[in-house]
């Protein structure tokens, strides 16, 4: 047993099976809302517009050079109209790399950042870098699954 203050600042025990449990389900946030940021980068480089815009809140926000767009319903209208999609291989296909998401917990909502690369078939068939930026994110729990609640991508090369 351990003490620890509640919400209210009183203080009490805590056993070791709840803050073993407590551990454990923040791990399994933190997973969730990496499995989250990688599902997005397949469905954007799949072109799966519907796919990609269920990964949003019912109120959820996409902000980038594309444009700004809000709800699932939304957001896939807007990047169908705005994307190309992608040529069979080997056309000029592009390929997203993204860092591994820095995630702040806090109980149903979250928020995070990371780094992504645009990557593309140069016309030798080699790869080459396009855009380099980063996302800024605001994650939520909505009907027991992680969401993105906003997501702004930031293009930081070329600027």
């Amino acid at each position: 047993m351990s003490t620890a203050v509640s919400p209210t600042g009183s203080v009490g025990l805590v056993s070791a099976t709840s803050q073993t449990e407590a551990r454990i389900g923040r791990l399994e946030d933190l997973v969730e809302i990496r499995a989250l940021v990688f599902r997005y980068r397949e469905h954007l480089d799949r072109r799966d517009m519907a796919a990609y815009a269920a990964l949003f809140a019912a109120d959820g926000i996409w902000s980038g050079r594309t444009g700004t767009a809000r709800t699932p319903g939304g957001i896939r209208a807007m990047l169908e109209e705005r994307l190309a999609p992608n040529p069979p291989a080997p056309g000029r296909t592009t390929v997203h790399f993204v860092t591994e998401p820095v995630i702040v917990l806090d109980g149903d909502t979250a928020t995070g950042e990371c780094l992504w690369t645009l990557l593309g078939r140069s016309s030798d068939d080699t790869p080459e870098i396009i855009l380099l930026g980063h996302y800024e994110d605001e994650y939520v729990r909505e009907d027991g699954a992680w969401k993105f609640a906003k997501r702004t991508a930031h293009v930081d090369v070329p600027r």
